[in-house]
């Protein structure tokens, strides 16, 4: 019976890549998103303790047309544990706040905070940290922002890192 060979190269390339593997889960299991600016109780939240809210998913297709299960929680629930102001307090200048979602990548999308109150619209717009029951794959994650009812999905924000909540300045 002869023996595999295995050349140096081979054995270090497959260390590499083992080590890419478990650099890039890590870094998805300590990513952080950070709930700041017009707050009451600023926020820095990791995948882990998302599992404390309500869970929903939303069924969409992607630019390709093709159909996928996102889940993960209500964008409103995340901003009202952070004490932004929704419902019927939003009202009057309130309602010239918005929402400013960055990337890691420095992308960026703009809300206006009446777009994502149920007050307003009957749209739930969803920070998804699952596609069709699986983690959401490096690249487009840990946390992603779906918006079903846009006819266009580019404010669909892979990476989220950070929201701020801010007023809109003439």
């Amino acid at each position: 019976m002869s023996k595999p060979k295995f050349s140096s190269r081979s054995i270090v390339v497959s260390f590499l890549l083992l080590l890419a593997v478990s650099f890039s889960s890590l870094a998805q299991n300590t990513a952080t998103l950070s709930i700041t600016g017009e707050v009451t109780t600023p926020l820095d939240l990791k995948l882990t303790d998302l599992a404390s809210f309500k869970q929903v998913s939303h069924k969409v297709k992607d630019r390709d047309g093709k159909e996928h299960e996102f889940a993960g929680v209500a964008l409103i629930e995340i901003l009202e544990k952070a004490g932004v102001t929704t419902g019927s307090k939003l009202r009057g200048e309130n309602l010239a706040k918005y929402l400013l979602i960055s990337a890691a990548d420095g992308y960026e999308v703009l809300y206006s905070l009446a777009e994502i109150d149920p007050d307003f619209t009957d749209q739930v717009i969803l920070l998804a940290t699952s596609k069709d029951g699986q983690p959401l794959a490096n690249g487009e994650g840990p946390f992603r922002i779906i918006t079903p009812n846009d006819k266009k999905p580019a404010r669909w924000i892979r990476e989220v890192r950070s929201i701020k909540v801010a007023f809109a300045k003439n």
